[in-house]
Formats: C-alpha cells, sequence, structure tokens
C-alpha cells in the first residue's frame, strides 16, 4: 500500500503525516483547517476537500483527531467515509477517544465492505516528529498485518492488542497511570519540601527506590526544574473514558476518580495548560498556599 489518506493534521497528526511523506508514501491529508494542511502540501503531500474524497484517493485511510464526535462525523457524517465510492475500504483510527466511538463506526461501516482498525499512540509531539511513538493496534489481525510497514513509518513499536476496542481501553489506562502517577509523586515531594527536605535530595533517593523508571524521572526532573511544558491537557478528558467504562462494569476506580478531581480543581483555577506534571504541581501549591503561580 503506498496510497495513504490522512485525517487530522494538526499537532500530532500532522507530525505523524510527515514522516509518511518521508518514508515515500504518497499522502492526501484533509482537516477542517486549511492552514493545518499548507505545510504537508508543500513537502508534497496532495490536500483533499473531505473525508470522502480522501480515501477515494487512498488505499487505507488513518486519521488522529480530538473528540469520539469528530470520529463519528469522519466515518458516517456528510461526504464521510461512509460516502465513498471507491478507494480505500480500510481505517486506522489512531485518536484518543472513547471505545464505544470506534465500535460504533464499525458496525455501521463493516456493511459497506470497510476494515475498521482500532489503534492509539503513547508519547508526545517530540516522539512523533521523530518517528518513535509506540503504536498500540487492535482489531482485524490480517489487516493489521497488512498495514504494519505504514504503522512502523510512524513508530518505533507497534503492540498488537487484541479485539477492536482494546487499543482505546489501553490509551485510557495509560492515561490514567500517567495522571496517578504525577499526582502521587507531586504530593509526596510537596509533603517532604514541607518537612524541610529539598526537592533535589528527594529526587535523588527516589533513583535508589526499586520503581524508579524514565517516566518518574521525568516527573522529578519536572518538579525540580519547574520547566512545565504549556500545552492543552487531554488527560482529564482520558481519565472520563475510564470513569465511564468502569461505571457501566460497576468496577470500583476510586483513585482515579480522586485524581480526576484534582485536575478538576486545576481546571476551575486556569490552571490546567500544563502537562501532567505541571498540573498537578499547579494543584498542590493552590491546596498547600491558595496563590499559585499561573
Amino acid at each position: 500500500m503506498e496510497k495513504i489518506g490522512f485525517i487530522g493534521t494538526g499537532g500530532m497528526g500532522g507530525l505523524m503525516a510527515l514522516n509518511l511523506l518521508k518514508a515515500g508514501f504518497k499522502v492526501t491529508v484533509f482537516d477542517l483547517r486549511a492552514e493545518a494542511m499548507k505545510g504537508l502540501v508543500e513537502k508534497g503531500g496532495s490536500s483533499a476537500s473531505s473525508p470522502k474524497t480522501a480515501a477515494e484517493a487512498s488505499e487505507v485511510v488513518l486519521s488522529m483527531l480530538p473528540f469520539g464526535a469528530a470520529v463519528r462525523d469522519v466515518g458516517l457524517g456528510k461526504d464521510g467515509l461512509i460516502e465513498a465510492a471507491s478507494g480505500a475500504r480500510i481505517w486506522v483510527d489512531l485518536s484518543s477517544v472513547e471505545e464505544q466511538a470506534i465500535i460504533g463506526v464499525d458496525k455501521a461501516l463493516r456493511p459497506e465492505g470497510w476494515t475498521v482498525i482500532d489503534a492509539s499512540v503513547g508519547g508526545v509531539e517530540e516522539h512523533a516528529a521523530v518517528g518513535e511513538l509506540s503504536i498500540r493496534v487492535a482489531g482485524d489481525k490480517k489487516a493489521v498485518d497488512k498495514i504494519r510497514p505504514i504503522l512502523e513509518a510512524m513508530g518505533s513499536k507497534i503492540t498488537y492488542c487484541g479485539k477492536l476496542g482494546n487499543a482505546k481501553l489501553l490509551k485510557t489506562a495509560t492515561a490514567i497511570y500517567s495522571a496517578i502517577n504525577a499526582m502521587g509523586i507531586v504530593e509526596i515531594f510537596n509533603w517532604l519540601k514541607s518537612c524541610g527536605i529539598s526537592e533535589d535530595i528527594s529526587h535523588e533517593v527516589f533513583k535508589d527506590s526499586l520503581f524508579y523508571s524514565e517516566s518518574v524521572r521525568r516527573i522529578c526532573d519536572r518538579i525540580e526544574d519547574k520547566k512545565f511544558k504549556p500545552r492543552k491537557s487531554w488527560t482529564p478528558k482520558d481519565i472520563g473514558f475510564g470513569l465511564e467504562s468502569a461505571q457501566e462494569k460497576g468496577v470500583p476506580l476510586p483513585l482515579t476518580s480522586l485524581v480526576k478531581q484534582l485536575f478538576n480543581v486545576a481546571r476551575s483555577n486556569g490552571l490546567d495548560g500544563y502537562e501532567a506534571t505541571g498540573i498537578a504541581y499547579k494543584t498542590y501549591e493552590l491546596l498547600g498556599r491558595g496563590e499559585p503561580e499561573k
């Protein structure tokens, strides 16, 4: 497969599409914002006027979208994939959305000859830029094997996760883990600081602990240097998917619920414009002193 349609080319999606161009694929892009497509067209991509026309120009379609509603619109809305008269019949959705969004579009598109592949990514823009994302993929195994070279152009590790929907669930799980990790470490460091133990000494001792990892190191580094990266945080949205799923299944997630409330505290005080560690740090500043620095 050489011809790829890529829908949703802002932020992460744009970087992933660029890596496909660099790998020699012919990429047709679509985004609701014309400016999001401009750079990719300048680098050799083609632009489409809708998801439908992107599919008709391609052999496989990929998407990176912000919400489940956008996934449904791309698949089933006016000028959506369901209206494509020719071209691609495999759709790989890489969006961080709820499990039911991907299951719903699959149910509607399957009778039209489409194979929907569920995927999600681990990493941030820096990983996307150099093609070192972790990509989790679920659904029809034969179709997944067929598109593997495409995925390998964007990620350094591809993990097959089983049935459709599993990749979305695992994305939610890693988001929950990341949020709990960040809040927990910030809370401990905040307490130790109140006891007169500096953040650099706390970090040095954490290095000797069995649980110390690259993720923990990154959190500790940010606590020390306060260089919190400004960004729109999707973590509360992803945590919410997990809480909704757990409620439907009657599974208790009390710790996750508490962390979600802490993110809500940040949001209600205008402190959510950072990556997760920055949000956690600002939240505990607020809880401790009532006067966080924005």
